[in-house]
């Protein structure tokens, strides 16, 4: 029988690390996983900090409630339990940030997922 995957969100710490100087690293401890999302969002405080460059800019964004934003997209190895893969990150600006699945390769339940289910009434917009 196949297993099926599960949508929904869901927070988990992992480690940014800079792809150049993998020495260069910042720890997120409530990175809020979205099995839907295309892409993975930052602090670009945290992406800064650590040397991540911005790559690409103005990169156009539409948001969930229809707001259309351009934020920039750097290259970072994202590291979650002995799970690893370089992404493309995007520069978050606000407290809100995700991750993607996708380039992981696996279901969100063959990580170690902390915390409850991600309440979505309580998120912010960009």
């Amino acid at each position: 029988m196949a297993r099926g995957k599960t949508m929904g969100l869901f927070h988990v710490g992992c480690r940014v690390e800079n792809h150049v100087d993998r020495s260069r690293f910042v720890r997120v401890p409530k990175l809020f996983g979205d099995t839907g999302s295309e892409h993975t969002w930052i602090p670009g405080a945290a992406l800064e900090k650590v040397g991540v460059v911005r790559e690409k800019k103005d990169v156009p964004f539409v948001m969930a409630n229809g707001q259309e934003i351009t934020r920039s997209i750097g290259f970072a190895i994202i590291r979650i339990d002995r799970c690893f893969t370089i992404d493309e990150v995007v520069f978050a600006e606000k407290a809100i940030w995700t991750g993607t699945l996708k380039s992981f390769s696996i279901f969100s339940t063959e990580i170690a997922v902390t915390g409850s289910p991600f309440d979505t009434t309580s998120m912010s917009v960009f």
